[in-house]
This record gives structure tokens, sequence and C-alpha cells, in this order.
């Protein structure tokens, strides 16, 4: 995957995860739609294998472990 493709999704990924889905599709869409097949197939695998990214559950699960 291209350099540039990642930063857009890891910057989507923060976005998206302070609550700004607008600007993280803006962000994302063009990267995706212009992505060739095998990036998109990159990008597919990369984002199933991140999507506590999106979501935030690391930080959560991070901080709860600690409390215990």
């Amino acid at each position: 995957m291209r350099p540039s493709t990642l930063r857009a999704l890891n910057r989507a990924a923060e976005l998206t995860r302070q609550n700004r889905l607008t600007e993280a599709m803006l962000i994302a869409e063009p990267v995706i739609l212009t992505a060739d097949s095998y990036e998109g197939d990159e990008i597919v695998s990369w984002l199933a294998d991140h999507v506590a990214d999106f979501t935030g559950e690391n930080e959560t699960a991070e901080t709860e472990k600690g409390t215990d």
C-alpha cells in the first residue's frame, strides 16, 4: 500500500475516534475509490485488521486493564 494511502487511512481513523465522521470520509473515500485492485485488496485487509483504530476499542481495553 502506498504511504499516502496509509496516512489517509490513519487520519480517517483518528477523525472517526473524534466523532468527525464526515471529515474522515472526505479523506478516506477518494483514496479508496482511486485504488487499483491490488491496493484495494490491501485496503480491505488493513481495514479488517484495524477496526479497533476506528472504534477506539483498544484505548478502552487498555484503560480497563490498568484499573484491575
